[in-house]
């Protein structure tokens, strides 16, 4: 019953109406904003330099040579282009850290001739303008370049931060904004564009792309890639190191580092099921194979929607598949996100919103229904803690022009899971009979093109709304695309499975007696993130021992778990975490399931020193996305006092921990 009032009274501050998982009819919700008249959309991209309503790219041929040594990549791109303005004669790229040695045009008569070109200085989130004069216009552009060593869509790994220990890696990661530190490109969702490439590498290096990359392919240092959809440009992506292959099936397999590759195999065996599943849903999978790389620790984020080639985290392999709906999630990016694409970063969710849903759907149909409404209801609780000090200009579905500097800094709550509550409200609504065929005709409408919010509700209104009266009004639409927070007429998921778990908690903060055995030797990965997650700010130091002792959780494998467990620890001074702390924050370099543990480290001023000691020995295996992270939490750190922890307690190195065993 406790519970149950706090979830009702959470949801009451949030404006979430409590019950079962429906929707009150229309009449039932709350008065909303008049909906918004149509008016001609002029879309323009805050985050590039690039003009594409006068010229854009159509096509991208890329030579290029990888340099482990030299930690760069060098070469040429060449932009075919389409001139849609009669008057202009300057093709303007984004940059950033690349040195540009020369620009050509090609004549009518064949042959490349020099144009001039001026770069301009270097914005902090927007990098540099390369603007290219090319009075006579020519059909193709060549730019001759070559990437910094602290290029910030490149990481360069020393083959002592791999699982083989043996060669170096190398791997990219284009989103949002990082395509133009190793391709000057015009980085902007809102054109896309076929492209090819050559690239040379050590012989004994395997390179992959986020293109047709050949399963059976001779590892010889020299490759050739064709992507014959026309893709975004933060979908260029780019993988070099010691990777060998493993099928699923007929059209999926996975990539990975000898040491890995069994393990992932056996935790991905499911990917086939899930785009059969996803295809019986929304239409045919448009990009020919669906394979899977998995990376080193250090990748920034738990997936990368690379198209036919899906970057991964390793954090997710934890040997029970309770964690692959991350590969659900990057699949559904195949039809939401890599077939219809955002046109903005202001328009993030119908990205990464559509394909959360998407990946409930999938999650559903393989795993069931109680797995779908656990991985909601954290979802959502993620978002209820989120928003209570988010700014409201960030809850937003649709966010308003200048409200976002930087892309990276997106709200996940929002664009992720008000997206999806957002699309699941509909589905409530008109019920999966109506919505699913509207939701596949979608993706078929819009299919490989970059689109708005206001050409997504213009759609939602003819074709579902407008076509099934009295079911949703457009008032109700705009609450949810244009104010922030969360409408009053959300539906409300509950689990069954979460029940137990809060039982289990409940009693055991009462009565100090851990939950039957038998009980909690069937919790997967959720039923534990619940269970910590429902856990006060602190607690105290024999309550913490108690839990560890039973459970283990100091030192456990599980992001997931490691990611909750650790501020709890640390914001409850409770010492014996430190060295394992320490040794995860230095493995892992997913933003993900470090930042909230270096949150709780900077609050105090011996939290903030040990942070700092950490930070310096696993600075050089993070990606640059996740130097910048931490470095910013560090240099923002308003450290509180608190008990400090003792002296033998700040390992200057942390020891790896072993694994627990059950």
């Amino acid at each position: 019953m406790r519970q149950l009032i706090l979830t009702a009274s959470i949801a009451a501050a949030l404006g979430i109406a409590s019950g079962c998982d429906h929707s009150p009819a229309p009449q039932q919700a709350a008065a909303a904003p008049a909906p918004r008249p149509a008016v001609a959309e002029q879309v323009v991209d805050e985050h590039s330099y690039a003009e594409p309503d006068k010229v854009r790219t159509t096509d991208l041929a890329l030579d290029l040579a990888i340099d482990f040594g030299k930690k760069q990549i060098a070469g040429t791109a060449t932009y075919t282009l389409e001139w849609l303005d009669k008057a202009a004669t300057q093709l303007v790229l984004d940059t950033r850290d690349l040195e540009i040695q020369k620009a050509e045009g090609l004549g009518v008569d064949g042959q490349w001739r020099a144009l001039q070109f001026a770069l301009a200085g270097k914005d902090k989130v927007l990098g540099s303008k390369l603007t290219i004069d090319a009075p006579d216009r020519p059909a193709q552009v060549r730019v001759t370049y070559a990437t910094s060593p602290a290029a910030s869509g490149l990481q360069w790994l020393e083959p002592s931060m791999t699982e083989g220990k043996q060669q170096p890696f190398m791997f990219s990661q284009s989103q949002q904004i990082h395509a133009r530190s190793w391709v000057p490109l015009q980085d902007t969702p809102r054109i896309r564009f076929t492209y090819s490439a050559h690239v040379s590498a050590p012989a004994d290096t395997m390179v992959l792309m986020s293109a047709d990359n050949d399963p059976a392919a001779a590892r010889d240092g020299d490759y050739t890639f064709e992507m014959p959809q026309k893709i975004p440009s933060y979908l260029l992506a780019i993988a070099a190191g010691d990777l060998v292959f493993k099928k699923f099936g007929d059209r999926s397999g996975v990539w990975a580092e000898p040491a890995m590759v069994d393990k992932a195999t056996a935790e991905f065996a499911d990917t086939e099921k899930m785009i059969d599943t996803a295809e019986a849903l929304y239409g045919p999978y448009r990009w020919g194979r669906y394979d899977l790389l998995v990376l080193p620790p250090s990748f920034p984020y738990g997936g990368m929607e690379n198209p036919r080639l899906t970057f991964a985290t390793p954090t997710v392999i934890v040997g029970d598949k309770s964690l692959v709906s991350l590969i659900a999630h990057e699949l559904a990016h195949s039809w939401s996100g890599n077939l219809v694409t955002f046109a903005t970063d202001k328009d993030a969710w119908l990205n990464e919103g559509t394909t959360t849903y998407v990946q409930g759907r999938i999650t559903e149909a393989l795993y069931g229904q109680d797995m779908a409404d656990m991985e909601h209801v954290i979802d959502r609780d993620e978002l209820k803690q989120e928003y209570r000090t988010l700014k409201p200009e960030l809850q937003r579905l649709s966010l308003k022009p200048g409200t976002l500097s930087d892309p990276d800094d997106q709200s996940s709550a929002t664009v992720y899971t008000k997206g999806a509550w957002f699309l699941q409200f509909l589905e409530k609504r008109f019920g999966r009979e109506v919505f699913d065929p509207w939701l596949k005709g979608y993706f078929d409408h819009f299919a490989f093109q970059s689109i708005t919010t206001a050409q997504f509700r213009d759609y939602l209104k003819t074709q579902l709304i407008d076509k099934h009266p009295n079911v949703v009004t457009m008032q109700e639409v705009d609450q949810w695309l244009y104010e922030p927070g969360i409408p009053p007429n959300a539906p409300v998921v509950e689990s069954g499975k979460f029940s137990t778990v809060n039982a289990a908690r409940i009693a055991w903060m009462g009565s100090a007696k851990l939950p039957d055995k038998t009980i909690t030797d069937a919790w997967g990965t959720q039923e534990w993130v619940h269970f910590l997650e429902g856990m006060p700010d602190t607690l105290a130091q024999a309550q913490l021992t108690q839990l560890d002792e039973a459970y283990r959780f100091t030192g456990t494998p599980n992001g997931e778990i490691a990611m909750r467990w650790y501020p709890l620890a640390e914001r409850s001074g409770y010492a014996a975490a430190r060295p394992a702390m320490g040794a995860f924050l230095e493995r892992v370099g997913r933003r993900k399931l470090i930042m909230p543990t270096y949150k709780a480290l900077v609050a105090t001023p011996d939290g903030l020193a040990f942070a700092k000691a950490v930070f310096a020995k696993a600075r050089p295996g993070y990606h640059p996305i996740t130097t910048g992270s931490v470095e910013a939490m560090i240099a923002e750190a308003k450290p509180m006092e608190r008990q400090e922890v003792p002296e033998a307690l700040h390992p200057v190195d942390p020891a790896p921990q072993p694994a627990p065993t059950k």
